[in-house]
């Protein structure tokens, strides 16, 4: 698992800009918390490669898929949540774990790691708060 701000990343596909090429389809981690997004680590040397051969040929967009085979289940088995599932079920077990590690940090007095997770909350229950609110069609 791949963490940011505490929070597990999800897992999604995006396109990223390198240089003047837009590469597309490429296998993401993104902070639903802080929305840091960075290139998944089993394909991060092959988007570097790819992207700096693009570049070097003058391609204004690639398709990802085109040149890497790695399936995505694999790449993807270590997150938590992907980008296809509910919204809401995301937001909800990011509440859970935080709130899990809340406790331990309760427990262990960390003040400091207790600040970071209420803080961790307190976005995600927004979050939380405007699913609802887009799903009941107000």
């Amino acid at each position: 698992m791949s963490y940011c701000c505490g929070a597990s990343m999800v897992g999604t596909k995006g396109t990223l800009k390198h240089y003047r090429t837009q590469v597309h389809n490429v296998p993401l981690l993104f902070c639903p918390v802080c929305h840091r997004v960075e290139v998944h680590y089993k394909v991060e040397n092959e988007y570097e490669i790819l992207a700096e051969y693009a570049h070097g040929d003058g391609a204004s967009e690639i398709d990802f898929q085109d040149y890497v085979t790695e399936d995505e289940d694999a790449i993807f088995e270590n997150c938590v949540n992907r980008e296809s599932e509910d919204a809401m079920v995301i937001v909800q077990r990011q509440i859970d774990m935080a709130l899990d590690l809340l406790r331990l940090a309760k427990e262990t007095k960390d003040e400091k790691w207790e600040s970071e997770l209420k803080r961790r909350l307190a976005v995600m229950s927004q979050r939380r708060l405007k699913i609802q609110h887009n799903k009941s069609g107000l």
